[in-house]
């Protein structure tokens, strides 16, 4: 983890407007409307792993634009309204590198793909040794310039702390959203922060229900009931969350959590896979250049009204910065029946 424009042309004599209605291109010859980043990600769907390799929304040209490796596959992209780009990479051969690197199997590691430069990103943690990093790069070599490797500052972590906000008798999160099925209230949070399915309880204490599911790892979320009076609404912190979307490469997001408040950024990559240590292993997560801290987790990413993701780890701080992944929240509303409010 919205501008118009009005034109008017006015003729002047019936000369001149004889000769600009000769002027103006057939009605079949409209441009197509510029694609939403859903309608590319259906396009991607449907033209496959090996024609594509992702896409990511240009703000400068406010563009769509989607990666692909055939001239065929550039054509269907234009005809949506977006910007193809021819790239040497496909999505498949991307995420086989990926497979890769999951195989070296080195905790404080975490990949995705990276759609700008059409390559996997692989970021390695401090703590890391030579001797890892070397086993990592032999794990990847077959696949030369596809891979590019960096180290990050910090260790990823699961973002928990004892403290206040939602906890359990041994650790503190953070609420990601308030959701309903029917007359039955929950909320969200990360699924570490649900393991063992444990109690939860406000920062006064006061009891606020059970976790009633968890997923972890593989995934990040997790459920919890509301069994009390405890006050929820459908808001993170003043703003209104009315639905809830999937991330697009390029959006800018909001992150809220108990530890540091509200911090802003954006979108880097999504499918991304995070090795924790200790067989602690969470795909399909969101990758921003938003901070957090420890208390974190579980807590709300979100673009306006819309829910877009639950705090699941990262490195760094928000003092000097970090890498922060999120679970998408799509699929634990899927998951648990339930939707916002």
């Amino acid at each position: 983890m919205k501008s118009t424009r009005r034109i008017q042309l006015i003729a002047v004599t019936s000369g001149l407007l004889a000769a600009t209605a000769f002027a103006l291109p057939a009605a079949s010859a409209a441009p197509a409307p510029k694609a939403t980043p859903d309608a590319a990600a259906s396009l991607v769907a449907h033209l496959g792993a090996d024609a594509t390799a992702g896409t990511y929304y240009d703000s400068a040209a406010k563009t769509t634009v989607v990666n692909v490796t055939t001239r065929a596959a550039a054509d269907a992209v234009r005809t949506t309204g977006a910007t193809a780009r021819l790239v040497e990479h496909s999505t498949a051969q991307l995420l086989k590198a990926g497979d890769a690197a999951r195989t070296a199997d080195v905790a404080g590691t975490a990949w995705s793909v990276d759609a700008r430069t059409n390559t996997l990103e692989v970021n390695v943690d401090s703590r890391v040794t030579a001797a890892q990093l070397a086993r990592l790069r032999h794990s990847t070599a077959a696949y030369g310039d596809a891979v590019h490797i960096t180290r990050v500052s910090g260790t990823f972590n699961k973002l928990l702390s004892g403290g206040d906000t939602v906890q359990t008798t041994q650790w503190r999160c953070s609420v990601g959203f308030n959701v309903r099925s029917g007359s039955t209230y929950y909320f969200l949070t990360a699924g570490h922060c649900t393991e063992g399915l444990p109690a939860y309880y406000t920062a006064s204490g006061t009891y606020i229900g059970p976790t009633t599911g968890s997923s972890f790892p593989g995934n990040d979320y997790g459920i919890v009931r509301y069994d009390s009076t405890v006050a929820h609404d459908g808001t993170v912190g003043s703003q209104d969350i009315t639905s809830a979307a999937n991330a697009f490469v390029g959006e800018a997001v909001k992150r809220r959590g108990s530890t540091t408040g509200i911090h802003s950024g954006t979108v880097q990559a999504l499918n991304a896979t995070v090795n924790y240590g200790n067989g602690e292993v969470v795909s399909g997560l969101i990758k921003t250049n938003v901070c957090a801290e420890p208390g974190d987790s579980g807590g709300s990413l979100y673009d306006g009204t819309k829910a877009i993701g639950l705090t699941s780890g990262g490195s760094g701080n928000c003092s000097s910065g970090g890498t922060t992944y999120f679970q998408p929240v799509t699929e634990a509303l899927s998951a648990y029946g339930v939707s916002v409010f």
